[in-house]
């Protein structure tokens, strides 16, 4: 994105553009942006050709509110931000340990994806997923991990049924390897499932609610 358009988008943003329409005059803008009301009209305008702002004429004051597009191209910036700043060859994680409901374990021990986890992860993991639910205060960490490549494990179809693409991502509990893997059609905003050699609850004897945390590497 370039950097007007962002620097515009951090200053609506800033004003409460991303939660609702702000009212807000083109001089009001261009004294936010500290250029000219000339200047800030041709920015709005510039700002819906690209789709990242919607506008509202009023009688007195235009309404203008952030899109989706314009809040993605933000938290990329700021992703890209927290990781020169915040993180340098890892992430840390933290959330608490929740049962799953058992599809896990039925998907990870599809043959196909077995063995693509031994030869890319480097173990063949143990029939079953751990749950665990991120800490609300780690959620905008997710978005740093899907941000980055993770390993590639190819979906594939078996006997009439799909099974989709995976990410995986290699990461550490208590310095035991094991992988956050993500479901192409993954339904949860909060929750990583994690895979390992080991039976995890057994090994570190866990139990549902104990808080942990997952060292991702970057």
């Amino acid at each position: 994105m370039d950097e007007k358009y962002s620097f515009a988008l951090r200053k609506l943003a800033l004003l409460g553009a991303m939660d609702d329409y702000i009212a807000i005059s083109s001089r009001e803008l261009g004294d936010a942006l500290e250029m000219s009301q000339q200047s800030a009209s041709k920015r709005i305008l510039e700002l819906l050709d690209e789709k990242y702002i919607v506008r509202d004429l009023g009688a007195r004051k235009q309404r203008i509110k952030l899109t989706t597009k314009g809040i993605e191209d933000l938290k990329k910036e700021y992703n890209e931000y927290r990781r020169i700043f915040e993180i340098t060859d890892h992430v840390t994680i933290h959330g608490t340990i929740q049962s799953g409901m058992g599809e896990g374990g039925y998907y990870i021990c599809q043959d196909q994806y077995m063995k693509q986890f031994k030869e890319k992860l480097g173990f063949l993991p143990f029939e079953g997923t751990l749950n665990i639910q991120v800490d609300s205060e780690d959620i905008g960490k997710l978005d740093v991990i899907r941000s980055i490549a993770g390993v590639s494990i190819n979906g594939f179809s078996n006997n009439g049924r799909s099974f989709g693409d995976v990410v995986a991502y290699k990461a550490k509990i208590r310095n035991i390897d094991c992988a956050i893997v993500v479901p192409e059609r993954s339904h949860y905003a909060d929750i990583i499932e994690i895979i390992c050699q080991y039976h995890l609850r057994r090994t570190l004897s866990l139990e549902d609610g104990d808080h942990v945390d997952v060292k991702v590497e970057l």
